[in-house]
C-alpha cells in the first residue's frame, strides 16, 4: 500500500572540528499516496540528508517527518531504498537471492521468498537473469535487481538515490522508461533525487527545486504532462526550461532576522500533449 509522507519544517544541523553547518534549513513538502516526487537541485543543496532522513538513517535536528501518519524512525520497515552505487547488491548472492534477501531477513518462506524473488525479476525484465551473478550482470541490470529487491517486501514508499547517475546515457534512458512503467504498474510512493531537469521532467509528478547552502526549497512545480512523455514535445521543452529558471535564480541574501523568499509553486498543466513513446531518449 503507498503511503503518505509528510516533511515539516525539518532542519539539519552538523560539527565539524571547526564549526556547525547547517546542510538543510525549514524544508517542508508532503507527497501524496502513489505521487512520484522528483528532488532536484545542485551538490551541496541538502538532496542525500533529506533521502537519509526520509530512510531513517538520520534524524532531523529539527522539525518532524511522518510516513503514513507515522513519526519516521529508523526502526520502520516501510521503505525500499535504491542507491546509486553498483555495489549495493550482495556479490555472492544470485540475482534471485539478492531480490530474497529483505524477504529472508522477514522469515517468508522459502518457496514464497522464490515466487515473490521471481515475480519482481520479471517486473524488471531480468526473469532469464535469475541465477546470474552481480559480475555477471551489467549496471543497469544490477541496478535493475536492486529495484526488484527494493519492491520485493511491499514497502509503501521507494526511495531512490540518483540511482542511474553513473549509467551510460543511453542505458539511462532505457531505464528511466523501465522506471516509469513500473511505477505505473505498482502504484508506490516513490521519492527519487537527481541533479538532471530532462529526468525529473519525464518521471515526475511534482518535483522540488532545491538552493544550497544551506539546502532549502526554492520551488515546488505540478507536472500534469500526459504520460508517455515525450521529451521533444513543447510542454516538456517549457517544463525544463521553468525549472532552470527556478535553479539559475540568484536571490539576494535575506537581511538578518528576516524570513528568506517564499517558496514559489506553480503547475505546468499539458493536457493537450498528444502521446507518444520517447524512442529518441531524453537530452
Amino acid at each position: 500500500m503507498a503511503e503518505r509522507i509528510e516533511v515539516e519544517h525539518v532542519s539539519y544541523e552538523y560539527m565539524t572540528d571547526q564549526r556547525s553547518v547547517l546542510a538543510v534549513r525549514d524544508v517542508s513538502f508532503t507527497v501524496e499516496p502513489s505521487e512520484f516526487l522528483c528532488v532536484l537541485g545542485p551538490s551541496g543543496c541538502g538532496k542525500t540528508t533529506i533521502m537519509n532522513m526520509l530512510a531513517g538513517f538520520m534524524d532531523p535536528t529539527e522539525g518532524e517527518i511522518r510516513i503514513g501518519g507515522h513519526r519516521q524512525d529508523g526502526r520502520s520497515i516501510g521503505r525500499g531504498v535504491v542507491f546509486q552505487d553498483f555495489a549495493q547488491l550482495f556479490p555472492w548472492r544470485s540475482a534471485r537471492r539478492n531480490v530474497e534477501f529483505g524477504l529472508e531477513v522477514r522469515g517468508v518462506s522459502k518457496a514464497e521468498r522464490h515466487d515473490l524473488a521471481m515475480r519482481f525479476l520479471k517486473l524488471v525484465r531480468l526473469e532469464d537473469f535469475a541465477e546470474s551473478y552481480p559480475h555477471q550482470l551489467s549496471g543497469g541490470m544490477q541496478q535493475r535487481v536492486a529495484i526488484a529487491r527494493a519492491l520485493a517486501y511491499n514497502p509503501g514508499v521507494l526511495l531512490m538515490d540518483e540511482p542511474f547517475a553513473a549509467l551510460d546515457a543511453m542505458t539511462r534512458d532505457e531505464m528511466q522508461r523501465q522506471l516509469a512503467d513500473i511505477w505505473q504498474q505498482t502504484r508506490k510512493t516513490i521519492v527519487y533525487i537527481t541533479h538532471n531537469v530532462a529526468e525529473a521532467v519525464y518521471l515526475a509528478d511534482k518535483v522540488l527545486v532545491m538552493a544550497a547552502h544551506p539546502g532549502s526549497v526554492r520551488a515546488e512545480i505540478r507536472l500534469d504532462i500526459q504520460r508517455p512523455r515525450d521529451p521533444l514535445s513543447d510542454a516538456f521543452v517549457e517544463a525544463q526550461r521553468e525549472i532552470l529558471s527556478h535553479l539559475n535564480h540568484r536571490p539576494s541574501e535575506p537581511e538578518p532576522g528576516r524570513a528568506p523568499p517564499p517558496i514559489a509553486t506553480t503547475r505546468r498543466s499539458t493536457a493537450s500533449v498528444t502521446q507518444s513513446n520517447p524512442e529518441g531518449g531524453i537530452p
